[in-house]
C-alpha cells in the first residue's frame, strides 16, 4: 500500500518539517485508506501552532507520522471506522473540532475546549454538570436502568456506568469518565520541567513505572542522551515487577469475585510481595522515584539481586500451585468461560490492546513489534488466546506472569552498575518523538512536540484504556447484569489514566 506518512522508529527524535504536513483532503483519504489495509491509531490528536492541526501515529508492521491542518468540521472518519470514536470525541471536547455525523457525540471528560470557543456537542452541560449527560437510552415496556457510580462502594476511582436491562439481561452498557479530569497534559506544557516526572508518576499509580519510562525515553530523544546497558536492564526488570504485581493482583480478584476465596488470599499476598521487591529497589511499593531521564536513580546491588531472586525462588512455585487450583476448579471455568466475549473481529474493529486484545486473538505486543530498550535482546513472543472471554483474559495475565518472572530471573543473573546521566540538555527544536512501551494494562504512548526554542508545544499521552473500555461495554452486551463485576476486573481498565 503507498501512503504518503513518514516511516518512524520507536523512540526516534524526527524534525517536525521531516514531517509529511498534507492537505486535508489528501491526509483524510490517506489516513481512512491505511485503517482499510488493517493499519491501527497510535495517537490522534490536535494542537495549536499558531493555529490548529492534526498529528496521526499509525502502525501496522511499522510506525508512521502525518499532519494537516484542520478545519472546524469535518465528516467523521467514525461512520467508516471505530477506531476513530474516542480520538473524534477527545478533539471535539479539547479544541472544538466537530466530526459531523459522529454516531455519539459526547464529552470525555467534562471540561472547557483550550481555545475557549463554544462546545460543539449541542448542550450547555458546564452550567448543570449534574443533568446534562444525554445517557442512551431504550425504550420499552420492560425496559429498565441501573446506574453504579460515580460514587462506588469500594475504594476505587469515580466512573458512572448506566445499564439498560430487560429483566438481568443487558442490551447496552454506557460508561462515562472524566469525574477526577486534572489537565495533565496542560500541565506538561505549563510547569517546570524539575516537576514533570512527578506529574508522569501521578498518571496513575499502578502504572507508574511505565509511564516514567515512556517520558524518560522521549526526554532522552529530545536531549540526545544515550543510557548505558545496565540502566535499560533495570528499567526492564521494575517493569516486568509491575506488570508482575497487577497481573497476580487482577487474578486474586477474579477468584474473589467468583467467591473462591483461597485464591483471592493468596494471590493478594503475593502481590504484596511483588510490590515489597519494588520497595526493596526504590524505597516505595510502586517505584515512584526510581525511573529517570538519563537512567536510573540507583545500581541494583548485589545484596538486592540476591534478596529479589531468593524471593522469586520461593514465590514461584507458590504462583503455580494456586494458578492450578484456579484454573482447573469447575466452578470458576463455569463462571469465567463464555462470560464477557469479545471476538476477534470486534476486538479488529474497535482496536483493542494489550491482554484485551491478546485474549481476542490479537498477537500486537509492543515488546514485541516495536521493542525499545534491554527488550530488543529479547524473546518477547505475545502470549495470545482466541476465546475473548474472561477466562481467556485471565490465561493471558497468567502466561504473562510466568514470562515476566524468567524474565527478571534472567536479568538478575547479571551485577548491575549503571550510571545515571544527569545532564541537563536543552530539548531539540521543532522536533517529534513518540514513545511506546508495553505497559501491564497493554500499548502505552507518550507524544512530545517542541517549539522553534525548544520548549513543549504540546505532550499527548495515551493509556491503552483509551481503547479498550469500549470493549468492557461491548463484551456486557447479553450478559446478565452480575457479571459486570467480573468482566469489570477481567478488563481492569484505569479511570485516572483515561481522565488525563
Amino acid at each position: 500500500m503507498k501512503h504518503a506518512f513518514l516511516k518512524i522508529k520507536n523512540g526516534e527524535r524526527v524534525h517536525r518539517e521531516s514531517i509529511p504536513h498534507l492537505p486535508f483532503d489528501v491526509f483524510c483519504d490517506q489516513l481512512i485508506s491505511f485503517v482499510f489495509h488493517k493499519g491501527h491509531i497510535v495517537q490522534f490528536f490536535a494542537y495549536m501552532d499558531p493555529h490548529c492541526k492534526w498529528l496521526v501515529v499509525l502502525r501496522n508492521s511499522e510506525l508512521y507520522v502525518a499532519g494537516c491542518d484542520v478545519p472546524e468540521k469535518y465528516l467523521s472518519f467514525t461512520l467508516q471506522y471505530e477506531k476513530f470514536h474516542m480520538f473524534e470525541r477527545e478533539m471535539a471536547e479539547q479544541y472544538a473540532i466537530k466530526p459531523m455525523g459522529h454516531p455519539w457525540l459526547k464529552s470525555v471528560r467534562y471540561h472547557h475546549n483550550y481555545p475557549g470557543k463554544p462546545d460543539c456537542f449541542g448542550n450547555d452541560y458546564f452550567d448543570d454538570i449534574p443533568g446534562c449527560y444525554p445517557f442512551y437510552s431504550i425504550q420499552g415496556e420492560d425496559i429498565h436502568e441501573v446506574g453504579v457510580g460515580p460514587v462506588h462502594a469500594g475504594i476505587i476511582e469515580p466512573g458512572h456506568f448506566r445499564f439498560n436491562c430487560i429483566g438481568e439481561k443487558v442490551l447496552h452498557l454506557e460508561i462515562q469518565l472524566g469525574y477526577q479530569h486534572r489537565g495533565v497534559e496542560q500541565l506538561m506544557v505549563k510547569a517546570p520541567l524539575k516537576r514533570l516526572p512527578i506529574i508522569i508518576e501521578g498518571i496513575a499509580g499502578d502504572t507508574a513505572i511505565a509511564n516514567s519510562i515512556c517520558f524518560s525515553q522521549a526526554v532522552e530523544a529530545l536531549s540526545s542522551i544515550s543510557i548505558d546497558q545496565d540502566a535499560q536492564i533495570a528499567r526492564t526488570i521494575v517493569l516486568e515487577l509491575e506488570r508482575l504485581s497487577n497481573h497476580i493482583g487482577d487474578l486474586g480478584a477474579l477468584s474473589h469475585d467468583v467467591a473462591f476465596l483461597m485464591p483471592a488470599a493468596y494471590y493478594g499476598r503475593i502481590r504484596g510481595d511483588f510490590l515489597n521487591m519494588l520497595l526493596l529497589l526504590s524505597g516505595n511499593r510502586f517505584g515512584k522515584g526510581w525511573v529517570r531521564p538519563g537512567g536510573v536513580n540507583d545500581s541494583i546491588t548485589d545484596d538486592q539481586r540476591q534478596q529479589l531472586i531468593k524471593s522469586i525462588n520461593l514465590l514461584r512455585p507458590q504462583i503455580e500451585h494456586v494458578g492450578d487450583l484456579l484454573f482447573n476448579n469447575s466452578g470458576v471455568l463455569a463462571r469465567f468461560e463464555s462470560t464477557g466475549c469479545v471476538s476477534a473481529e470486534t476486538s479488529e474493529k474497535i482496536g483493542l490492546v494489550g491482554v484485551a486484545g491478546r485474549a481476542s486473538g490479537s498477537p500486537y505486543d509492543v515488546r514485541h513489534a516495536f521493542p525499545s530498550g534491554f527488550y530488543t535482546n529479547l524473546n518477547n513472543e505475545p502470549k495470545i488466546e482466541t476465546t475473548g472471554d474472561v477466562l481467556a483474559r485471565a490465561k493471558v495475565r497468567y502466561r504473562e506472569i510466568k514470562r515476566s518472572l524468567h524474565i527478571i530471573e534472567t536479568l538478575l543473573q547479571h551485577p548491575n552498575h549503571s550510571d545515571m546521566r544527569r545532564k541537563a540538555i536543552p530539548f531539540h527544536p521543532s522536533a517529534f518523538v513518540v514513545t511506546l512501551n508495553e505497559a501491564w494494562r497493554g500499548e502505552l504512548s507518550h507524544c512530545i512536540i517542541t517549539d522553534k526554542n525548544g520548549n513543549i508545544l504540546r505532550y499527548k499521552v495515551k493509556d491503552p484504556s483509551f481503547h479498550n473500555w469500549t470493549g468492557l461495554a461491548l463484551a456486557l452486551r447479553g450478559q446478565e447484569i452480575s457479571d459486570f463485576p467480573l468482566c469489570n476486573k477481567s478488563f481492569n481498565l484505569s479511570y485516572c489514566g483515561f481522565d488525563l
